[in-house]
Parts: structure tokens; sequence; C-alpha cells
């Protein structure tokens, strides 16, 4: 099967949370039987071993934009949840970027002449409106939809987030035959939005990439994230309290975006993608604390959880609700419900080298068995090929 994705970005620069995962999913296509023509939306194309691609037909007006919303982000000058970002901004994307996109789909898709099925992943939903509907009545081949941003991509859950510009507003969901999401909580909202054919796809691991690497546990206990915001609660009951209880404990902070008191743990600033590994496995015990916008809303999933059961990692998480979707609280994960219980937790774990290596054994079975891209390719290709 030939798939045309047009997604996001393949730029890594950019640091869109999504990218790494989205690589690992276009990877996995391929690996499973299945031609990738990825096509970026914002940024220039970059080639692979797993797909080929074509340019953004918009590339120069992409990174202006970008570039622009940035600075209307650091400014603090984000748009309302429930608006649009700009008028004339949106004008131009809806009427100027809009065509160009639905001319140079149509143009690869004549081009290849043997499209099996179209996939957006991560594109402003409202800025490809009616561009699903027009290639399915003129080429009679599916159109399916893929958000790995929610819940907070979401109008209601927008503005908590931060997002440079909400895709939902003035959206029709409707026109899409599929509709994927990393979160299963939200199917509902995303029904009463147009949606049909709605299904739950979670983040995963490739695991060539996420495997162990044999090094000393030099670290107690570690997290590693971008910013505090809406995680406040649990940082500082996973970390900042603990820190100051366990003395002579390494608690170490990988990361940016820290403005809350850390108590005694080690910051050392941002990792790269292959230094994030070694930062895993050279830790005893790994935090997975998350966004409240996910852990409240039933089983919306981020990459972490996946990745740190990928690299073989003793997981202690914040209450999350839905995370038995994924994981098996108290075997392959502990959850801990206050601040008196992740001291206590990391006590006994700290002094059980036994108990930790069953844990993470048993969380990287479990990934390994349910949770790679294989088998959310395998997933896509079985709902948009019917």
């Amino acid at each position: 099967m030939k798939i045309l994705i047009a997604c996001s970005t393949l730029d890594l620069k950019y640091k869109l949370g999504c990218t790494p995962s989205w690589w690992q999913l276009f990877k996995a296509m391929h690996e499973i039987g299945h031609e990738v023509i990825a096509v970026p939306y914002l940024g220039d194309p970059v080639e692979s071993l797993w797909w080929r691609t074509y340019p953004n037909p918009c590339a120069t007006e992409s990174k202006i934009y970008n570039t622009y919303l940035e600075g209307k982000k650091r400014r603090g000058k984000l748009p309302k949840h429930n608006e649009k970002t700009n008028t004339l901004l949106n004008r131009f994307a809806e009427i100027y970027v809009r065509g160009k996109w639905e001319k140079h789909l149509n143009h690869i898709i004549e081009k290849e002449k043997n499209i099996d099925a179209v996939l957006f992943v991560n594109i402003p939903i409202n800025h490809i409106k009616e561009i699903p509907a027009n290639i399915r009545r003129k080429y009679g081949i599916p159109v399916a939809y893929l958000d790995g941003d929610m819940p907070t991509i979401l109008p209601q859950y927008a503005v908590d987030r931060g997002f440079k510009f909400n895709y939902y507003v003035g959206a029709d969901l409707s026109e899409f035959d599929a509709f994927f999401t990393n979160s299963k909580g939200v199917i509902p909202d995303l029904v009463k939005l147009g949606a049909k054919n709605v299904h739950p796809l979670y983040y995963a691991i490739d695991p060539e990439l996420f495997s162990p690497v044999k090094v000393d546990k030099t670290i107690d206990v570690s997290f590693f994230g971008y910013g505090n915001e809406y995680r406040e609660e649990w940082m500082t009951k996973m970390i900042t309290i603990p820190s100051k209880e366990l003395n002579g404990a390494n608690f170490t902070v990988a990361g940016k975006g820290f403005t809350i008191d850390l108590g005694n743990a080690n910051l050392i600033g941002d990792l790269s993608y292959s230094a994030f590994r070694e930062f895993c496995c050279k830790s005893k015990i790994c935090l997975n604390i998350t966004r409240w916008s996910h852990t409240s809303v039933y089983a919306s999933a981020t990459a972490r959880i996946f990745e740190l059961a990928g690299y073989g990692a003793c997981i202690v998480s914040q209450p999350y609700n839905g995370i038995e979707e994924w994981f098996e609280p108290g075997k392959e994960v502990i959850v801990v419900n206050s601040e008196e219980e992740a001291v206590d937790t990391y006590k006994r774990l700290l002094g059980d080298e036994k108990e930790r290596e069953s844990i993470a054994s048993r969380a990287r079975e479990r990934v390994l068995r349910e949770h790679t891209f294989r088998e959310r390719a395998r997933q896509v290709v079985r709902v948009i090929i019917v």
C-alpha cells in the first residue's frame, strides 16, 4: 500500500513534541511493507531510509509564520482557547495556504497514480478545511486524520497548554473517513465535533531505538521534561519534598523551563535525544509526571511512559486516569498518591534492587508485547484500508 502523509513537520529542530514519535510510526509503516510519502507542513522535507518526500509548498511561509508565533508565545500573547489566532493570518491560511496545499496534494496524487490513502498528521485542522472531502470526491481514496496532542489541543484545554494557535476552531471533522487520537477519553468530544470512525492510537516505541544500555546507576531518582506548568503539584510531591527528606539521595532533573522550587534536586539542563537514553538507564527510579489535562482525561497518552518502559526503567508515576490501559499498576509501574507515599516508595525501591529490576523487566516486556509502533502502524492500516 502507498500512503501519502501530510505531517506537522519532519525536522526535529522545531522541537514539536510529537515529531520523534511520527518518525517511528512512519518507519514502522515501511517495515510492515507499506510505502510512505511524507510532506511537512512546517519547514523543509527531511529524507530518510523509510520514506520519500515531496517539498512543502509553503516552506517559506511556514517558517515565517512559526517565527511570528514563537515571538507571540514568548511575549505571552497567545490566543484565547475559543478564538482564532488572528483574523488576517487565518484568512491568509484559509485562502492562500489552503489553496497551495490542495493543488500540491492533487499534483502528488496524480503524479504517483496509485496512492491508496491520505493521512494528515497533526496539521492545523482548520487550515485544511474542504481538502479531505475534495480528495475523496475527486480520487475516491480514503482520508484520515491523526492527532497526538489530545486533550490539550481541543478548545477547552488549549489555553492551559499554551499552544501557539488553535487548530479546531472552525474545523470540520466530518470530512475524514477515520480519526485517530492519543486520548480515549476525548472520543465523545470528537464525535460531538463531527468526527466519525474514531479510534484511540496511543503512543508507543520503536524497540530498536528504545532499548536499555548497561551503565552504572549513579542517579537514584530522575525526571525529564519541559516546564512545570500544570504539573507543579506532583513535581512538588514527587521531587521537591522527597529530595529534602531523603538525605543523601541523588535526585536529578533534566530539561528546561522549570520555575518552581525543586528542593535538593540537581538540575542538569536539556538533553539530546541520544543522551536521554543514558540518563534513564543510569537512574534507579524514573518518574512519570504529566500535566493535569492528560492525567485527568481518561487514557490520554504521552510518549514518556512508553519510552521509559522501553529503556527498562523502574517507573514511579503520579495518579493517572486510565494508566491501566497500558501498564498494570503495582506490577509494571508504581503509582503514588501523596508525598508521603512517594517518600516511602523511594525508600523501599532504593533499598531493593531486585524489586526495581522486576518492575522494570515487566514494564519492558509489556511495551514490547503491546506498545510498539509496528503494532500502531498495523492498527492505522486496518482502519483506513477496508
